[in-house]
């Protein structure tokens, strides 16, 4: 039973049906989900997990327990998928899936993901690196965090959010989640503070993408993999924002026109009713997918 929280997971087994022998690669292999499919479908296949978040991996040990001897999990981001490649010696490589974003787990375990909650500012997804929320939120000089909710979270309230932060940390460090969400929510126009998205998501998609460095290495990742797939096989990314879809998006134009990609998608894949239904953190998702040539 795959957990509801493997998005996309009936047409990513659709792209996966008929995969050759060899290894694949889930780039981002969160709680096991899409690796579990991926192994029980291609008897065939064996499978690298790599996930830069130590609870995740374990999670994954657990979920594919079933599977023993025919996966591997590492501990790396997936901008490094080239020397995970080159350790374990993986060839031929069949497929590589990237699942963008954070993990349904993640967003449960009190490391700052979440606005729901009060949590300290942490937002990391590899608990061994520095950079935290809270160094975010509290020591960025103003102008880099106007840049960061402009360029990263698309915020048209972005000026006013940030004088908001700054002019409250002047007064006392902004130390959780519920004090930041709070502090965005009143800068919002008192109009829109009841929308169905809360004014403070795109103020916590841009600081966790500049506490994990998640859109630059994307676009590092996806290169490598293209790089490092066998002819014929499969690159598989989903994304959950604009930002995420753009560099899966140009990439793959980029290495169609070089010759090296046949795109397999002409429009993003995206959730049916029935899964939104089920899981409602998936309707912003979409994949794309692309075949070596």
């Amino acid at each position: 039973m795959i957990e509801h929280y493997s998005v996309l997971h009936r047409e990513v087994a659709e792209f996966m049906k008929n995969l050759k022998e060899g290894f694949f690669i889930d780039a981002t292999v969160g709680g096991g989900g899409h690796s579990y499919l991926i192994l029980k479908q291609n008897p065939n296949v064996k499978l690298i997990g790599i996930d830069k978040d130590d609870y995740a991996l374990n999670v994954a040990q657990e979920k594919l327990k079933d599977f023993e001897g025919r996966f591997w999990l590492v501990k790396s981001s997936f901008k490094d998928i080239d020397k995970v490649v080159e350790k374990f010696n993986v060839k031929p490589v069949v497929g590589v899936l990237f699942d963008f974003g954070v993990s349904h787990f993640q967003l449960k375990l009190p490391r700052g993901f979440s606005f729901q909650r009060e949590e300290p500012l942490d937002m990391r997804m590899d608990t061994s690196s520095s950079l935290t929320a809270y160094e975010v939120v509290n020591f960025y000089p103003e102008h880099h965090l106007l840049k960061i909710l402009t360029d990263y979270g698309e915020e048209k309230f972005a000026k006013r959010i940030v004088k908001s932060i700054v002019d409250y940390r002047r007064k006392k460090r902004i130390e959780t989640t519920k004090e930041l969400a709070d502090i965005v929510y009143k800068s919002y126009p008192p109009n829109l503070r009841h929308s169905r998205i809360h004014p403070a998501t795109k103020t916590f998609q841009a600081i966790r993408i500049e506490v994990n460095n998640e859109l630059k290495e994307i676009e590092e990742g996806l290169e490598k993999a293209i790089n490092i797939t066998d002819k014929e096989g499969l690159i598989l990314a989903i994304s959950f924002h604009s930002l995420e879809d753009r560099i899966v998006k140009n990439t793959f134009k980029k290495y169609k026109e070089l010759k090296f990609l046949e795109i397999l998608t002409k429009k993003p894949i995206t959730p049916k009713e029935d899964e939104i239904e089920e899981n409602p953190a998936s309707r912003s998702a979409k994949m794309r997918v692309a075949r070596r040539i």
